[in-house]
């Protein structure tokens, strides 16, 4: 009997025995191997594949016992005639899909709007080197182990007893009581089993709640920038769209916001710019919505990635009167595979939106649930956040000084607690669309922001970097190859030595002008820096507006250059710099004569002065 062609791949995810087994029912329903054919002897098919018979002996039992086969006395295995019963096998009297001439859908769908701007994810992502798309997690930040543990709890035969036979649109029992008390308390939330509703994801959430709330009558604040999913949702359902401004405290809360009935905010980090809502704030929103009887949805994104500070409370904690509706979801890391999310709300919504969630998909998995359930009950959750946390913060650090180092004088970053992500503003001039496109031809993956904004009036020079999906190691690399791009798009605006306004200082008298003088500065992440550069050849570096990030380092001067270096600051590495002084101004020149630096030069007894930060500087911010 000649065996059917089967290829195994000795270094694929399944072991042999698993691929023989797909690769037999494969060929099965789809008439390669027709019901009543003899298969070869599992000596033989060894054989052919290279394998030991124990293999294919093992595959053909299963196979039997699942139907696929049968195994008949002295003769050999056979495929079951029975197996493709039921099948409607296709023919010519069955009729293919004619995309020519088929039915006009697009006239039939109705209440569709333009579709919004959005953001091309790439599915083969994890192919470059260097991804800094929020949201892209890598291989090792997912909890392997700990999930198989809960995912195995839940497969014992009490457990499937429970969820494989739930009936109606409850939820399972034991992941609401997590949810109730382990998630929702540390967000300062106290909440009964029926103001809790599982739902997929925080998108889903979202759904139900617009769905439920929103209609043509209704006028709706969300944030701008902000979630475009969420404004989508808000169009289709026909509401009226108040696009209200954030800054570094995220939604602005002033009378703009007077005639909504709804307002939608993301406190904890602000979708797209991560930056967090003070407290003063939030409270200043809950007392607007009591003044001005609206309702609040609450996306709490990123709510436990605050790493070092203590977070705020979520809104729902503050409110009293049961205005806040409080949608989350499972950490990130779980997001793009687990899909589970919760609303928390006024029991009359979440009724409503229990009956409105059964119309379309009944309830989430219930195995997934209690996984989920037993994830949290034995403490797997909780010591995710606390390793997520530690990650995220040496990433991000490592993100923000290799920004710091490498593109102090060309970009700006907003000022963020916590999260996974950077809101990049480079300068005016820098075409982001173009800057994406080329970093990925070198393997960094970058976010520009337009499909953020509901107008066409959008920065043209910002971007987003998250720090989900690039290990630690591979960041500063990367930056700096970003910077070496941003450099050369840029090139033609930058100052160039040779042209540069100002004296070129050298050698004696470009000691004489540093020695015993102080330089004042900002991070590109906004801190005030000033450089003490004491006449013995040290320097005193103090960052942060309590002076909080403190450095010491040396200085001298070789030939014609500047040369500093740091202990811990700008890598420990020594650097050069041709240097030029305009005035108060510093400016200094890497080795192709291109500027890559300013700051504020003063010298005296009060060399603070008036006007510590020019405003020159001040609007590398904006």
């Amino acid at each position: 009997m000649t065996a059917p062609l089967i290829f195994l791949d000795r270094d694929g995810d399944l072991n042999l025995q698993n691929q023989l087994r797909q690769k037999l029912v494969d060929a099965i329903l789809a008439g390669s191997l027709p019901p009543g054919r003899r298969l070869p002897s599992s000596r033989h098919l060894a054989m052919q594949l290279e394998v030991a018979r124990n293999t294919v002996v093992l595959a053909y039992q299963q196979l039997i016992a699942e139907g696929y086969l049968v195994s008949r006395e002295r003769s050999g295995v056979y495929v079951n005639e029975r197996i493709v019963q039921g099948r409607v096998a296709s023919g010519p009297g069955l009729a293919a899909n004619d995309t020519e001439s088929g039915t006009e859908w697009r006239r039939r769908l109705k209440g569709s709007p333009p579709q919004p701007r959005r953001f091309r994810d790439l599915p083969n992502w994890k192919q470059y080197p260097y991804s800094f798309i929020d949201g892209h997690f890598d291989d090792s930040l997912y909890p392997v182990a700990e999930w198989r543990e809960a995912s195995r709890l839940a497969l014992g035969m009490q457990e499937i007893k429970e969820w494989s036979t739930g009936s109606g649109d409850a939820d399972d029992p034991m992941l609401i009581e997590e949810i109730r008390t382990k998630i929702l308390p540390r967000r300062g939330i106290t909440a009964q089993p029926d103001e809790i509703l599982v739902t997929l994801g925080a998108e889903q959430a979202l759904y139900l709640a617009t769905e439920l709330l929103v209609d043509k009558t209704l006028i709706c604040g969300m944030e701008e920038p902000g979630n475009s999913d969420m404004r989508h949702l808000l169009t289709r359902a026909g509401a009226e769209i108040v696009l209200q401004p954030v800054d570094d405290s995220g939604l602005i809360v002033d009378h703009r916001l007077d005639r909504c009935g709804i307002v939608y905010v993301t406190p904890s980090h602000q979708i797209p710019t991560a930056v967090t809502m003070p407290i003063e704030r939030r409270e200043h929103l809950i007392e607007k919505a009591i003044e001005r009887d609206f309702l609040i949805i609450e996306d709490d994104f990123e709510c436990e990635t605050r790493y070092h500070e203590r977070p705020e409370p979520a809104l729902r904690a503050l409110d009293r009167q049961n205005r806040v509706i409080y949608v989350a979801q499972l950490s990130k890391v779980f997001a793009p595979g687990l899909r589970l999310g919760f609303l928390v709300a006024a029991p009359e919504l979440i009724r409503e939106a229990r009956e409105l969630r059964r119309l379309s998909i009944r309830h989430p998995p219930l195995n997934n649930q209690r996984a989920a359930a037993y994830f949290l009950a034995l403490g797997h959750y909780d010591a995710l956040m606390v390793r997520l946390g530690q990650t995220f913060d040496e990433r991000r650090t490592a993100l923000r000084d290799a920004l710091n180092h490498y593109l102090q004088q060309s970009i700006a970053i907003t000022p963020v607690r916590g999260g996974t992500a950077y809101w990049v503003r480079g300068p005016d001039e820098l075409d982001v669309n173009f800057l994406a496109r080329e970093a990925a031809r070198r393997g960094i993956l970058i976010e520009p922001v337009e499909h953020y904004f509901a107008g066409s009036e959008h920065p043209q020079s910002s971007f987003r970097m998250g720090i989900t999906g690039v290990p630690v190691e591979k960041i500063r690399p990367a930056v700096q190859s970003l910077a070496m791009l941003i450099h050369d798009l840029i090139s033609g605006r930058q100052e160039q030595l040779d042209t540069a306004a100002g004296n070129w200082l050298k050698g004696e008298e470009l000691r004489a002008a540093l020695a015993g003088a102080t330089i004042l500065c900002r991070t590109v992440y906004g801190d005030p820096c000033t450089i003490e550069l004491l006449e013995d050849g040290r320097m005193l570096g103090r960052a942060g507006y309590a002076n909080e990030d403190c450095d010491v380092g040396r200085w001298w001067v070789e030939g014609d250059r500047w040369n500093r270096q740091w202990q811990q600051w700008a890598y420990g590495e020594a650097t050069s710099f041709f240097t030029v002084i305009e005035g108060e101004r510093i400016k200094w020149f890497d080795g192709t004569h291109r500027q890559v630096d300013s700051a504020i030069l003063r010298k005296g007894s009060d060399p603070m002065g008036s006007d510590p930060i020019s405003s020159s500087l001040q609007s590398k911010r904006g």
